[in-house]
């Protein structure tokens, strides 16, 4: 919950603003004299929003503080909402996001974060979302400072970018080979140093349970413990408990889960019962119909590509018969392919989640001129692959195998990418081994449109009048269809020094339809310094005025001109 406190009529104005703001979160104003009320929220609250200045806040919650792990969050915002601190618990306890999304909702506003890390654009540590433990600080100072850091990984995992002083090794069996600072990113329990040495530990275990009927929690937790300690795994690095459908409300599975921190996932006996294990038994065949539970719901869990690194072993109670199975496997890291439309050119179109996935990536894949348009807002460190125009398919690929390696791939296009642009050819060539995410962007059509009024106000469609990929009697056929179903047309690729009889005879077809006064809205370079914006009509519009840069948007036969802008009708009664 997030809790708002002010000691003003300008303070409790921002609060009710954060209120508006935020409906799908739980906000809680705090009324009443300040002190208390701080009081309150810091004990019932994960993040409070405090319009008090910073002096004041840090008086009132300095005999409240515990420790970074259990302290909320806190930013800080002036009389003139002008500024959000976050002013406690930046990253474990949330304040520097919350500080941008306070100088979203408040006009005017800049968020104040000062937390190293994220002044230097590094990653944090403690803000990649696994555990991390060590000498934390000592390792984040050494990757600050520039000095040499061996960072050692079992697999390639979807990171972001880490500046270039970070050398990624795979991980050795045995301690560091050199004296400099250490980052692990694994599941072991590895030997490490009193100091310069921190572990992030990956998500990528899972402990496949039998447990007969009325198996104690203790008895489950005490096989798991030593399993994973014999086995020098991190119990860190565990993601689920795994088991069989019918075993979904044992008890001491779901408290042993409870007590591990990790949710108890259930998987059918068939599906149990249809995975290669070393160690088949028929007494659970027998039981709950699969000749494998520990081993075979550990993989399942696991998924695809998983190995089975700890077989099944059972509990041993003293002077009874065990109760208890367990089997551990280790699942294969998925690589993580983001396609982002960097919608028509302008900064302030980018939308906030592609600035997020931009940073989220160690390897950006894009056309030359489309790179250079954000290289500013990369990591140091990531890892960049341009082209120049033509090589679409090879970005796609090249995308997609940076993904299949394991890598965290921001695919960058102009507009919408699933718009004429990289998601068709790259999700072409996706496999179901990665992870695919869609950011979309706003569109050409869309910026010529906010440009040109409201001509996409009724039914409307766009076609390239690119004949590179399509044959002309293809497109053609869809520019008949659109005039006569009355669609407003906006015309992407519309003419190039090679293709210059493409758009005449698109407008012929249309105008076979629609009166010469049509209203035609040509927008050149929508939202960049050389942006140009003309509406004329389909009779008098010359296409040698137009280039690949140009989008063409001609309207129906309801569209037409108010006070110089293009309006569609939507079909109101009070607009006939």
């Amino acid at each position: 919950m997030i809790g708002l406190i002010a000691a003003t009529d300008a303070g409790a104005t921002g609060c009710r603003r954060l209120a508006a703001a935020w409906p799908q979160e739980r906000v809680r104003v705090y009324d009443g004299p300040v002190r208390e009320s701080l009081q309150r929220a810091f004990a019932e609250c994960d993040r409070l929003v405090c319009f008090l200045a910073t002096g004041a806040v840090v008086r009132l919650v300095a005999p409240l503080l515990r420790d970074k792990a259990q302290d909320p969050g806190i930013v800080c915002v002036d009389e003139a909402h002008r500024h959000a601190v976050a002013l406690l618990g930046g990253h474990a306890g949330g304040a520097n996001d919350l500080a941008a999304r306070v100088a979203d909702a408040l006009p005017g506003c800049t968020p104040v974060i000062t937390t190293a890390t994220d002044a230097a654009d590094v990653p944090g540590l403690d803000t990649l979302g696994w555990p991390a433990t060590g000498d934390v600080a000592a390792v984040s100072r050494a990757v600050l400072d520039g000095r040499p850091v061996t960072a050692y990984t079992d697999a390639v995992w979807p990171l972001p970018a880490f500046p270039e002083n970070v050398a990624f090794e795979k991980a050795p069996e045995d301690g560091p080979a050199d004296g400099n600072p250490v980052l692990w990113f694994t599941d072991r329990d590895i030997p490490r140093r009193d100091t310069d040495t921190a572990v992030v530990h990956t998500p990528s275990l899972t402990v496949g349970v039998g447990a007969s009927r009325g198996a104690p929690a203790q008895e489950i937790l005490t096989l798991i413990e030593e399993t994973l300690a014999q086995a020098r795994l991190d119990p860190r690095s565990v993601t689920a408990l795994a088991t069989v459908e019918a075993k979904a409300g044992e008890p001491g599975l779901l408290e042993a889960a409870a007590r591990l921190g990790v949710p108890l996932r259930t998987h059918p006996s068939g599906s149990l019962a249809a995975i290669a294990v070393p160690n088949p038994s028929d007494a659970p065949l027998a039981a709950v119909g699969t000749p494998s539970v520990a081993e075979a719901a550990a993989l399942a869990e696991a998924g695809p590509g998983a190995e089975l690194v700890v077989p099944k072993r059972k509990s041993a109670p003293a002077g009874r018969p065990a109760m208890a199975t367990c089997a551990v496997a280790r699942r294969r890291p998925r690589g993580r392919l983001a396609v982002v439309g960097l919608g028509p050119g302008a900064r302030d179109l980018l939308t906030p989640r592609a600035r997020a996935e931009l940073r989220r990536a160690s390897v950006v894949v894009g056309l030359d001129q489309y790179v250079d348009q954000i290289r500013d807002l990369l990591r140091p460190g990531t890892r960049v692959l341009e082209s120049g125009l033509g090589a679409e398919e090879e970005r796609a690929r090249t995308a997609v195998a940076e993904a299949r390696a394991g890598h965290a791939v921001a695919l960058i296009g102009s507009g919408d990418a699933g718009v004429y642009a990289m998601a068709s050819p790259a999700l072409a060539a996706a496999s179901a081994d990665i992870d695919v995410v869609g950011v979309p962007g706003v569109t050409a059509a869309l910026a010529a449109a906010a440009l040109l009024g409201a001509p996409l106000g009724h039914d409307h469609v766009s076609v390239s009048l690119s004949d590179l990929h399509t044959p002309w009697e293809v497109i053609e056929r869809r520019v008949r269809a659109a005039a006569s179903a009355d669609l407003v047309v906006t015309f992407y690729n519309p003419r190039s020094r090679g293709r210059d009889w493409q758009l005449p005879s698109a407008l012929k077809l249309l105008s076979e339809h629609r009166a010469p006064t049509t209203p035609v809205g040509v927008v050149r370079n929508a939202s960049r310094p050389d942006e140009s914006v003309r509406v004329t009509t389909l009779a008098a519009l010359d296409p040698a005025t137009v280039d690949m840069m140009t989008v063409v948007t001609v309207g129906n036969t309801a569209t037409r001109l108010v006070a110089g802008r293009m309006v569609t009708p939507r079909g109101y009664r009070w607009q006939r």
